[in-house]
């Protein structure tokens, strides 16, 4: 029992420890974000304008 507690700890212990962030991995976060930074502008301005359109539907 004390050898699978040890074990066990050792693994969570592993698991706690900070991993560094490589610049390989910052670069592809950027290029992931680059294309949704430059689309949502334009996205909200289309959920507005469906929402006023979806409004003046069910008024009139």
């Amino acid at each position: 029992m004390n050898e699978w507690w040890q074990s066990k700890r050792r693994k969570k212990r592993k698991s706690k420890e900070k991993k560094n962030y490589s610049l390989f991995e910052l670069f592809l976060d950027v290029l992931f974000w680059i294309p949704e930074l430059f689309l949502f502008p334009f996205r909200l301005v289309f959920w507005l304008l469906r929402g006023v359109g979806k409004l003046i539907a069910d008024v009139s």
